[in-house]
């Protein structure tokens, strides 16, 4: 059950865009380590959404900020909410700045990019991607006050998230541990900065043959290192709590090394 939200201050500065290909984020290299950018400013007028935006093709917000309204007006934890855009197979959202309250965020129903897009207080999860056997690319961007998942991974396939900044959350990506329809799961993070408070980087099912691949990732303000890079779970298709099965790297299921971490 996700946990009672409790509001933090968040800490100053966050990751600007960084234009990284997929098949950059899957080749192994080291990658740089993340360097801290301004969260950005909205333009325009705020726009409400009672209705969930579908989005197909690519969705250029402009820097424009969307809020919750009406049914979707609600920040709390309830998992039947709807998102504030839902983007069929292929789809694209890009300079979009979703403010409070953010109802479930983004819906990706198939392969998406989310480029340069910024929650500033995620409600249930800032993005959830579904699908079997799709790719799915986070790029630039950043999400804070995340009382549950910055990242809800239940399809299946690939998910590349590079160039985010990930601040006050509980888990920044999660491979789901009890959806009814369970697949294999690959998730590659680079260039990211994640900054405290924080419990985990990513969550996978070993059991499902997931795999975590952390690349040039900057931690702020956790210096006894208390977040956990790469949790390891058991996980079920029965609605079940999925029980923990270790953590830390193991070249098969997380895939890192303490060169690919860097603490400030």
């Amino acid at each position: 059950m996700a946990e009672q939200r409790t509001r933090y201050r968040a800490m100053a500065g966050a990751l600007g865009a960084v234009a990284l290909t997929a098949g950059a984020i899957t080749t192994g290299l080291t990658l740089p380590t993340a360097s801290a950018a301004t969260w950005p400013t909205p333009s325009g007028t705020p726009q409400a959404v009672s209705k969930t935006i579908s989005v197909s093709g690519t969705t250029d917000g402009g820097m424009k900020r969307y809020y919750g309204s009406g049914d979707l007006g609600s920040d709390n934890q309830d998992e039947d909410q709807g998102p504030l855009f839902e983007l069929k197979d292929g789809a694209t959202l890009k300079n979009v700045i979703l403010g409070a309250p953010a109802a479930d965020g983004v819906h990706c129903e198939g392969s998406c990019t989310l480029q340069n897009v910024w929650w500033e207080d995620v409600g249930e999860d800032a993005a959830t991607f579904r699908g079997t056997g799709k790719t799915f690319n986070v790029i630039g961007g950043g999400a804070r006050k995340a009382a549950d998942k910055i990242f809800q991974f239940n399809g299946g396939g690939t998910l590349n998230i590079s160039g985010f900044a990930g601040q006050d959350f509980s888990t920044f990506v999660r491979s789901c541990g009890n959806c009814s329809s369970q697949y294999k799961r690959t998730i590659n993070v680079s260039n990211s900065e994640l900054t405290a408070p924080g419990k985990v980087i990513g969550g996978i099912n070993t059991n499902y043959g997931d795999s975590l691949t952390l690349r040039g990732i900057t931690i702020v303000g956790d210096s006894s290192k208390k977040i956990v890079p790469c949790q390891k779970y058991i996980g079920n298709n029965t609605g079940a709590e999925p029980s923990k099965n270790g953590s830390g790297p193991d070249g098969t299921y997380c895939k890192y090394s303490s060169s690919d971490i860097t603490y400030k």
